[in-house]
């Protein structure tokens, strides 16, 4: 009679683990072998990882990721200039909590975008909130977001996220409303704040894609500055994949 009520509590109260941890417990007759303690801490613990992995889930559905991947799907053996050491560094996350950004260049499909949804769901992985963007779209989004009133707490959302992924870097020219934009926004995030910028072009070549001669060297002083940076290189993964298909 006391379990059918205990079940009801435990949903009321939203313990969704330690309802689930019970109701599988009383379908194991060994486990009146344990103690009272060593039962209540299989309840807790089954609580805690269910608690855990519904904010994953959160983090990873906030996070938008472009691919849904992780740093051991990363393939080493393809000569792309991917440094496994560093990789490994970077699984660490310790350069989220620093604020340090990462800055991943090469030319297209060579997997630039693929590292860097590896990351960030690694770092969702350890706690850290993420979020993916495309820098074109980012710009419509801020576009519109002034039209509509809710630039500010657009971009107070943007300079809290742990870890902002920046797609496509200078695909198209900047206009001086997306740099000014732009400035701002890693002003914000400067020192605080992860960023993971990715690129077609060399970091060389960013000031002169910014245009604007001030802003560009104020907004590379806040991205650039002890980041790490990787150099991919090679043929297209898209273009190997497809090759394999046809072999």
């Amino acid at each position: 009679m006391l379990h059918h009520p205990t079940l009801e509590k435990l949903q009321t109260l939203r313990l969704a683990g330690m309802l689930k941890a019970l109701s599988e417990q009383q379908q194991m007759p060994e486990i009146n072998s344990l103690s009272f303690e060593e039962r209540l801490g299989l309840l807790i613990d089954r609580e805690v990882t269910e608690r855990e992995n519904r904010r994953l889930d959160t983090r990873l559905k906030k996070a938008k990721l472009r691919h849904s991947c992780s740093v051991e799907d990363l393939d080493f053996k393809a000569s792309r200039g991917l440094d496994k050491t560093l990789i490994v560094r970077l699984a660490a996350c310790t350069w989220i909590a620093r604020g340090i950004n990462v800055l991943i260049c090469g030319p297209t499909g060579v997997g630039k975008s693929y590292l860097a949804c590896a990351l960030g769901h690694k770092a969702c992985l350890e706690g850290y909130s993420a979020l993916y963007l495309r820098l074109p779209r980012l710009f419509e989004e801020l576009r519109l977001a002034k039209a509509d009133g809710r630039y500010g707490k657009l971009m107070l959302g943007y300079a809290k996220t742990d870890l902002l992924v920046l797609d496509d870097w200078g695909l198209t020219p900047m206009t001086d409303p997306q740099r000014r934009d732009l400035l701002e926004l890693l002003e914000d995030r400067y020192g605080k704040k992860a960023t993971i910028v990715t690129s077609q072009l060399p970091v060389s070549s960013w000031h002169e894609a910014i245009g604007d001669p001030t802003l560009a060297d104020a907004i590379l002083d806040r991205i650039v500055h002890n980041a790490h940076k990787i150099e991919l290189k090679g043929e297209s993964m898209r273009k190997h994949a497809i090759t394999l298909d046809q072999n």
